[in-house]
């Protein structure tokens, strides 16, 4: 083999790995759908919503009531969080993904967190 074909190999199994860990990891968090949030919500279970897309994402568009921590902000900003321990964070994205990596590194966190699936493009 090239050494440039074992490079491009070790990218792909690099790639592989982080992709099948975050599976792994995903199968431990709660999934809602939009349907079932929106009831949550209507019946007033006492849920947190939150939002972690961008800024600028949430300035075209938001569900009421959420709070807004952006993804990349949770771990440094995780104080602001501390009022909502004992109860259950649902994040949300655009389209999900990012959702499940803050349910994640929330869980992570002792905090109790799901996702709600398709994200804001499915509310």
């Amino acid at each position: 083999m090239e050494a440039y074909q074992i490079i491009l190999l070790f990218f792909i199994l690099l790639i592989l790995f982080f992709r099948i860990k975050k599976y792994i990891a995903s199968r431990s968090v709660t999934n809602y759908s939009s349907v079932e949030v929106r009831k949550m919500i209507k019946d007033n279970s006492g849920i947190v919503l939150m939002d972690v897309r961008t800024e600028k994402e949430r300035k075209s568009g938001s569900i009421k009531p959420s709070i807004h921590l952006p993804l990349h902000e949770i771990s440094i900003k995780s104080d602001q969080l501390k009022k909502y321990k004992s109860r259950e964070i649902i994040c949300y994205c655009q389209t999900g993904s990012r959702s499940i990596s803050a349910a994640i590194k929330l869980q992570k966190m002792g905090f109790d967190a799901a996702n709600m699936k398709g994200g804001y493009i499915k509310w």
